[in-house]
């Protein structure tokens, strides 16, 4: 099944979404935000074995939002600036579209009172 470009870019939103859902994979972004990490340094502060930390790290990768890769026994994340450019975009669009409705909104109220007050 081939997707449009318009179905792709829906379901890469919903899987960054998706990612950024749970605390655990945000707090791991927030940890890479300030660079490189392996995964045991990322999965040291968490209460949870390492197979169930690594579902974590595989739909982060998996959504597009970190990288990783392996030199020797150390495998290392590191953000993608892509797919956070791509959440920007829409929350840009959704902030504009939300804007216009409260400015018609308020010109809908601030007329309607006008009308309402003799003078």
């Amino acid at each position: 099944m081939i997707l449009s470009q318009k179905e792709q870019y829906q379901e890469q939103l919903s899987g960054i979404f998706q990612a950024l859902a749970d605390p655990t994979r945000r707090a791991v972004l927030a940890r890479l935000g300030r660079g490189p990490a392996s995964i045991s340094d990322l999965a040291a502060p968490f209460d949870m074995a390492l197979p169930s930390f690594m579902k974590h790290i595989h739909l982060l990768e998996g959504s597009g939002l970190i990288r990783t890769h392996k030199e020797g026994r150390v495998r290392t994340c590191a953000l993608e600036k892509k797919p956070f450019a791509t959440v920007e975009g829409w929350l840009s669009s959704q902030r504009a579209l939300w804007e216009g409705r409260t400015d018609r909104l308020e010109q809908f109220v601030t007329t309607a009172h006008d009308k309402e007050e003799p003078r």
